[in-house]
């Protein structure tokens, strides 16, 4: 049996954790402020476990971290909080906390994390000395979210930064997968040394190798001189790959031996050149579909993806939409110049448009059409008029299925706001013919403009062919 405190004023969640910790035979006790807590402790009160509440009355949890680990040793201490920031997260395991709960939580889940602490850490005796250093502050927060999903996003930042274990950060195109990175830099114990970026289909093709590793004098026409790669310029510091899955085959072999040997070999040299780097890296496709095609290494994608951060498109986390428009319109007026823009803001009706719209495009696309906002709209309120129109994704010659089924999906998600009228064609119709000229167009192409050929091909009759080509005008005869 084990003493344990929990330090809430909220009495739902401090009557769940009793009933639930005394069936598992524990003792438990409850304090509705730090202030009671720290007070409990005073008067001789020895818990084994205290699970502490980040906004409390009167003074907050991560503010009595450091007296706790003073007060009671190694005992641990797992935060929890309703409104969670990467760095109430950083704060709350600097300072010596065994885990971060984000509200509303699980309370089986919950009481396996303390059964976790209990079992991790030894309770020792008062030892009159601090258990740890407090760091200095840190930077503010580049990445926003209140959303639970993004709070898990902050937790996994603040657990995996203080190690040196490579980190893949999967998740859709605008989600903020470089932010990512560079919050797991900032925080993390190479915050002095330098963070590399490398957006891997920018490199030129020609010379992707010598980018990364260096090249020696003369190793090929017009390497006058020594130079050396991005991955040496990362030294001490992180690396960031990004759009990893477009890494050619004979590349990853090379990624592969840097990782496992940390040690590159420049263009031209029989010499190592050892290297010490973090290396993020990240991605928008599945590479376990890459590795099922033969197109990723299977070890690589190990050793990569040690540690691995899914992000949420923006569709996913809906309550975020209004916090990082507000967010965004602000940026936009500081940098913008323009004195007129200081009065600044949504309308109702705009920021509901904003929380409807699925954003195939995510953040990026959001801070897009804020920014287009504010230049249109040049003072007053943001109106729904001002804000750009919603566009179904592009899609590329490389799209898949399933990734061409999610366009649509979104494309008929935003559908029903953008109808002028109740007599505008309904979403079928109006997705038929979306897509069916495109259809019968690349059909004539194909065909050199055999409309037999291109019925064969469509799967219809030449008489359905000709009238839907009359019917979109496309008719040449």
């Amino acid at each position: 049996m084990s003493q344990i405190l929990i330090v809430d004023d909220e009495p739902a969640i401090c009557w769940a954790f009793r009933e639930a910790l005394t069936e598992e035979g524990h003792a438990v006790d409850v304090a509705p402020s730090a202030e009671e807590a720290l007070a409990m402790i005073a008067r001789g009160q020895r818990p084994e476990l205290v699970v502490l509440d980040v906004r409390l009355p009167g003074r907050d949890g991560l503010s009595v971290m450091r007296e706790l680990r003073h007060e009671l040793g190694e005992a641990p201490v797992v935060v929890m909080t309703a409104f969670g920031s990467l760095d109430t997260a950083v704060r709350a395991l600097e300072q010596g906390a065994f885990d971060y709960l984000v509200k509303p939580f699980d309370l089986d889940n919950a009481v396996s994390v303390l059964k976790r602490a209990l079992a991790a850490v030894s309770p020792k005796p008062l030892s009159g000395k601090p258990t740890f250093v407090a760091s200095p502050s840190r930077q503010p927060a580049t990445l926003l979210g209140a959303s639970p999903v993004m709070q898990q996003v902050f937790k996994q930042i603040a657990l995996v930064a203080p190690s040196t274990v490579s980190v893949l950060i999967t998740g859709e195109s605008g989600t903020g997968k470089e932010l990512v990175a560079r919050a797991i830099h900032r925080h993390g114990g190479r915050k002095e040394g330098p963070f590399v970026p490398v957006c891997i289909p920018a490199l030129n093709p020609g010379l992707v190798e010598s980018e990364l590793f260096g090249h020696v004098r003369g190793a090929f026409t017009g390497a006058h001189e020594a130079r050396s790669g991005l991955i040496e310029q990362a030294n001490a510091g992180t690396l960031f790959l990004d759009e990893i899955a477009e890494v050619s085959p004979p590349l990853q072999v090379k990624l592969l031996r840097m990782l496992e040997q940390r040690e590159v070999y420049p263009v031209g040299s029989a010499t190592a050149v050892p290297v010490d780097v973090r290396v993020v890296a990240a991605t928008n496709r599945s590479l376990e579909q890459a590795i099922a095609k033969g197109d990723f290494r299977e070890d690589l994608f190990f050793r990569l993806g040690a540690f691995r951060i899914p992000l949420p498109a923006l569709r996913d986390r809906p309550g975020d939409v209004s916090l990082l428009a507000h967010h965004f319109l602000l940026e936009s007026i500081e940098t913008s110049g323009r004195g007129a823009t200081g009065s600044l803001r949504f309308s109702a009706a705009a920021l509901g448009e904003l929380e409807r719209r699925s954003w195939p495009g995510n953040v990026r696309e959001l801070r897009n059409a804020v920014e287009h906002a504010a230049i249109v709209a040049r003072g007053g309120e943001i109106e729904v008029e001002h804000l750009p129109s919603p566009a179904l994704a592009v899609v590329g010659p490389a799209t898949t299925v399933e990734e061409l089924r999610t366009a649509v999906t979104r494309w008929a998600e935003q559908f029903p706001t953008e109808m002028a009228s109740p007599d505008a064609p309904g979403l079928h119709d109006a997705l038929m013919r979306l897509v069916e000229p495109a259809a019968l167009s690349v059909a004539l192409k194909k065909t050199g403009g055999n409309k037999a050929a291109a019925a064969q091909l469509l799967g219809l009759h030449r008489g359905t062919l000709r009238q839907k080509l009359r019917d979109f005008g496309m008719d040449s005869d």
